[in-house]
């Protein structure tokens, strides 16, 4: 135990420096939140549906709640249920026994409801494509407002995705 602490007084704390905050995510997140309160007034909620996927954009996504994205400083939170969310964010190629779950969460999200393909397999069925197993695009199952293409797509490029989503709705509303 010894050995340890002085190995510890030694070596003292190790750390990596603070990352440095993009400008192009600084711009895109202040677009974000002004989008946000034109529209809604009110904070996005989103429900993550893994509809098949391999699970690399729910890492990038999963990495959006974390401090240096802090989705939830801009006003965007996740629900568990699709009768309390603004915006379907889609992930992965539809799986045969997913399509059923997908539509009935499709319907039971509340008008105006706005689904976010992700991923290269959530736009166009990627490396799966349509098989036995496969529904293919999430477009195929439900009307997409948006996709993000990328294998898989940054967190910048999902903010900007969900942006996207949020402008035109704004847009027609004002």
């Amino acid at each position: 135990m010894i050995p340890l602490l002085r190995q510890i007084l030694r070596t003292g704390i190790v750390s990596e420096p603070a990352p440095t905050v993009d400008d192009a995510l600084c711009a895109t997140t202040e677009r974000l939140s002004n989008a946000l309160t034109r529209q809604l007034g009110r904070a996005l909620v989103i429900r993550h549906i893994d509809a098949g996927s391999c699970n690399g954009c729910e890492l990038e996504i999963h990495a959006l709640n974390n401090p240096y994205y802090n989705l939830e400083a801009m006003g965007i939170k996740f629900a568990a249920s699709p009768r309390h969310a603004d915006l379907l964010l889609v992930t992965g190629p539809v799986a045969k026994n997913m399509e059923v779950a997908l539509k009935r969460a499709y319907a039971a999200t509340p008008e105006p409801k706005l689904v976010v393909a992700v991923g290269d397999c959530g736009c166009t069925g990627g490396l799966f494509g349509e098989s036995y197993a496969s529904c293919g695009r999430v477009s195929n199952i439900i009307p997409v407002d948006v996709s993000i293409p990328g294998c898989p797509p940054t967190p910048l490029q999902l903010i900007q995705g969900i942006l996207a989503a949020i402008t035109p709705a704004a847009d027609s509303t004002s």
